[in-house]
C-alpha cells in the first residue's frame, strides 16, 4: 500500500511521514526532494508555483509511486497534492492530463487506485502559519501559505482519503493511520 501524506506547507507531512516510516519500517519519500531547482528558487523568493511549474515534479512523484507499487512495496510519500488534478497526476501520470469531451477527469479515470491512499493533514491557517514562521531551514516561505490555502481542494471520500486534524499531534495521527492500515489488510502485522 502507498500512503500519500498531503496538505499545505507546514501541516506536518514530513514529520508524520518520518515518524510512520520509523515506526513501521516502510520507506518514506520526501516530495520536496524531487522539486526541480527552479521550483525551489521560486518558492525561496516568495513566488507561488504555477500548474506548469508543478507538472514535472508531479510526474516524477508518479514514477516513484509506480516503482513502489510494481515492486509490491508499502511506502509513504509527502506531497502537498493540493488540487484533485494533482492527485490524479500522482496516480495516473500523464494519462491524467487527457480529458474527455466534457473536460472532466472524473469521466475517464477512477478517483483512486485500490492500493493508494491519501492522508489529508488539515488545520487552521493561523495555526499552520505560526508553525511555518517558527521552523528553520525550509525554503518555503510562510508568506506563501495563503496561496496554498487559496488553491487547496480538500480530497473527497471517493479519493481514498483519511482526514487528520493536525492539532491531534503526530502520535495520535500515526495511531489513526495504523488502524487504517489494519482495516485495509486485516492479516497484516502492524506493530503498535
Amino acid at each position: 500500500m502507498i500512503y500519500i501524506i498531503m496538505g499545505v506547507s507546514g501541516s506536518g507531512k514530513s514529520s508524520l511521514g518520518m515518524f510512520l516510516s520509523e515506526k513501521l519500517g516502510w520507506p518514506f519519500h520526501e516530495g520536496d526532494n524531487y522539486h526541480p531547482w527552479e521550483n525551489i528558487q521560486k518558492m525561496a523568493h516568495g513566488e507561488p508555483l504555477t500548474d506548469k511549474d508543478r507538472l514535472p515534479w508531479l510526474l516524477k512523484l508518479h514514477e516513484v509511486i509506480e516503482r513502489e507499487r510494481s515492486s509490491g512495496s508499502d511506502a509513504f510519500m509527502a506531497c502537498s497534492a493540493l488540487k484533485r488534478q494533482y492527485r490524479q497526476i500522482l496516480l495516473y501520470g500523464s494519462t491524467a492530463l487527457t480529458t474527455s469531451s466534457s473536460g472532466s477527469l472524473q469521466d475517464i479515470l477512477p478517483p483512486t487506485l485500490p492500493d493508494v491512499f491519501f492522508l489529508y493533514l488539515y488545520g487552521d491557517y493561523d495555526f499552520i502559519y505560526q508553525r511555518m514562521v517558527a521552523r528553520k531551514g525550509h525554503y518555503m516561505r510562510a508568506d506563501l501559505l495563503r496561496s496554498q490555502f487559496d488553491v487547496l481542494e480538500p480530497p473527497l471520500d471517493e479519493e481514498n482519503a483519511l482526514s487528520l486534524d493536525i492539532r491531534r499531534g503526530i502520535t495520535d495521527m500515526a495511531g489513526e493511520v495504523q488502524k487504517h492500515i489494519i482495516s485495509q489488510r486485516p492479516s497484516s502485522a502492524v506493530e503498535s
